[in-house]
């Protein structure tokens, strides 16, 4: 049975990807090298990661601050990685997938977990942060090729936009997982590479970074006025509640669970779901690995090159003043190139995000009994209908509001405070319905203890923050 038998999508399937069956059990990789053939679902949240929270909010923190911050640039992506395995590992033994469990969480409100009424109010953030990645996206090719002359002009920015959502629907009208993953990796090694031979070329230019100025960003201390963007990067870089979320869905339909089968007490299963379980920690830290480079690299060149001259990006001037970082450096040509590259990360957010997204709103919907998530036929279409749905959404948001930066800023804090209720509904759901035999060992508790501390310590923060603002 071939890898990719199991991760097509639900419509081209004689199979559930959700209905765990013991016909499709498959006996995990016991080597490092045969893990690696069945990662995926990693690429798929890199995709979704690498863009919007790296390329705005990092390369803008590391504008304001300095070098200052870059300790929490790993720290925010270390952390929440812990959330995401622990999650991921309570999918794979049940089949489930978030939303699913996050309404079994009492208190129940009117028969549903208070979860889902939260996850119904992030909805907003959905669709406020994902508008403004797009804006951001098509503000890059604006200034690149502008319609009518001004890359600045409400009709050139309206275009770009349009042509993002049409393409952004015709990638995911089939509504395949393999096709997600597919995408989601070229374009996600094709930024990481980018982003890494941009940090090393600044090496080469009077705005060249040295070891003592990395060493200075590992003191743990933070500048006064920064907590705002700092919030908002905690809340964007690495996984956030959505990734964590969407991450769910992405190893069940990879496979995982239903080649783990359905747990019927024996051993033989608890060793099929430790090995796929396995798998999952070496997708999941390899994708890791994929998006703190990539962080830290896009927080290095805003410290370097941009704080320096007292450059802080700003409305929709965002993408013109990050461009600095090149055209500063090595001249005009390298500010174009850099908006190519600019527009390709930023749109493969949106890509990556459009199904995960259609997945966690339909699993909703299914929770309030507007769909049956039990039946594949009904969530297939749902899902289809909302991979178009969502792109249209975004690009109304992003000609609406026209301001990138601050869209991507308030879904930040947004997505820090969901987290903090994802990490309840992990912490429940691990120790009401995982099974003991799969859990993790005594290191593994103590780092998700951590990790969950230092989540909600950021998330108060950040609502604190934010009711400072408003009082």
């Amino acid at each position: 049975m071939s890898t990719s038998d199991n991760t097509a999508s639900l419509d081209a399937s004689p199979t559930d990807a959700y209905l765990l069956d013991e016909r499709r059990i498959q006996q995990p990789p016991t080597t490092m090298r045969g893990r690696l053939k069945y990662l995926g679902p990693g690429m798929v949240t890199s995709a979704a990661v690498v863009g919007s929270g790296e390329l705005l909010t990092a390369t803008t923190l590391g504008a304001q601050v300095g070098f200052m911050l870059l300790w929490l640039v790993l720290l925010s992506t270390f952390v929440k990685v812990a959330v995401q395995i622990e999650l991921a590992r309570w999918s794979i033994s049940t089949g489930k997938a978030a939303m699913t469990g996050y309404d079994q969480v009492p208190p129940k409100i009117a028969g549903r977990g208070w979860i889902s009424y939260v996850g119904l109010l992030m909805f907003l953030q959905i669709l406020i942060g994902q508008g403004g990645v797009l804006g951001a996206a098509a503000l890059a090719m604006s200034m690149l090729l502008p319609v009518g002359g001004d890359p600045l002009s409400p009709l050139s920015l309206a275009v770009w936009i349009v042509v993002m959502v049409i393409l952004a629907i015709a990638i995911h009208a089939a509504n395949k997982y393999d096709i997600v993953e597919r995408v989601s990796t070229i374009l996600v090694v094709l930024v990481t590479v980018l982003v890494i031979l941009m940090v090393f070329g600044v090496q080469f230019t009077p705005f060249a970074w040295t070891a003592g100025d990395l060493a200075s960003g590992m003191r743990f201390q933070i500048a006064a006025g920064a907590m705002g963007v700092a919030l908002a990067m905690f809340g964007l870089t690495g996984v956030g509640a959505g990734e964590i979320t969407a991450y769910t869905y992405w190893v069940v339909e990879k496979g995982y669970a239903a080649w783990t089968g359905p747990n019927d007490g024996s051993q033989a299963w608890a060793d099929r779901a430790r090995g796929w379980i396995k798998v999952m920690q070496v997708d999941a830290w390899v994708s890791w690995v994929i998006y703190t480079i990539s962080t830290a690299a896009f927080y290095i060149l805003g410290a370097a090159v941009l704080n320096p001259q007292g450059l802080t990006p700003k409305g929709n001037d965002v993408l013109s003043t990050i461009s600095r970082i090149f055209t500063d450096t090595l001249g005009g040509w390298a500010g174009a190139v850099f908006l190519v590259g600019a527009a390709i990360a930023l749109f493969k957010t949106i890509l990556a995000n459009a199904p995960g997204f259609a997945r966690q709103v339909s699993n909703t919907l299914a929770v309030f009994h507007v769909i049956d998530w039990a039946n594949p036929v009904q969530r297939d279409r749902w899902m289809r209908a909302l991979v178009i749905g969502l792109p249209v959404a975004w690009g109304l948001f992003a000609i609406a509001i026209q301001s990138p930066l601050a869209m991507v800023l308030i879904a930040g804090v947004g997505n820090a405070i969901f987290l903090m209720a994802v990490v309840i509904a992990t912490l429940y759901l691990n120790k009401t319905e995982t099974d003991p035999r799969i859990k993790g060992k005594t290191a593994w508790k103590i780092y998700l203890f951590v990790s969950c501390i230092a989540v909600f310590a950021v998330g108060g923060l950040g609502l604190w923050d934010q009711l400072q603002k408003i009082m």
